[in-house]
């Protein structure tokens, strides 16, 4: 009975923890895809926001069950901290793509702009190159790759942060105070889900070196 115990600990655990961040990954890949279209094509704003909002509360699912096998796994393929940050900082992406979507109904807008879509663009391609990272760390065989996309998804939060800036200086040129309030907020958490990703890429990033 012990020995059974301890296999279903150690050997389906690697597999495991590595299929619910393959999981995540496409889940928050999703949620970018829909955000794209989102602001592409700004119509059945309330349906998208309620499917963005299943999108989200999967994750949420696929993180909780993560942060359980956690706290039942005696021996884990990755140190407990790095799974712990690394399901964090992927729930965070979700969280701020949510929410800016979320956001962007509450407050009412009736257009979307170039800026939201290029910021739209950028959490995509940096979500992409996390989900190519993400599925590297189940052996690790070539770190270099997976620090080659996170190279890549730091280059694309240099661009948001670019993309930003120049939003917010053309946004003050306008006069309409309650509008440069709405519109402001929605950049910076566009901007901030890239910044998130930056995250996510600097623990897959460690977690390459450390594994190596």
């Amino acid at each position: 009975m012990i020995i059974v115990g301890i296999k279903e600990w150690v050997v389906p655990q690697d597999k495991v923890f590595f299929d619910l961040f393959d999981r995540m990954a496409q889940t928050v890949v999703s949620a970018a895809d829909l955000l794209v279209d989102f602001v592409e094509n700004f119509e059945d704003v309330k349906g998208k926001c309620h499917r963005m909002k299943q999108i989200e509360h999967r994750g949420d699912e696929i993180t909780h069950e993560i942060y359980e096998q956690l706290n039942r796994t005696f021996i884990t393929p990755l140190e407990p901290e790095e799974i712990s940050r690394l399901a964090s900082a992927l729930d965070d992406i979700l969280d701020y793509i949510d929410g800016t979507a979320q956001q962007m109904y509450s407050y009412g807008i009736t257009e979307t702009d170039d800026q939201m879509i290029e910021l739209a663009k950028l959490i995509q391609l940096s979500v992409i190159e996390i989900e190519k990272a993400v599925t590297g760390i189940r052996t690790i065989k070539n770190p270099v790759l997976i620090e080659e996309r996170c190279i890549e998804v730091n280059r694309l939060e240099n661009v948001a942060d670019n993309v930003l800036n120049h939003a917010i200086m053309d946004l003050f040129k306008t006069k309409d105070a309650i509008t440069i309030i709405k519109l402001k907020d929605i950049y910076e958490n566009l901007e901030m889900a890239t910044d998130k990703c930056e995250d996510v890429a600097n623990v897959l990033s460690d977690i390459a070196i450390r594994h190596s």
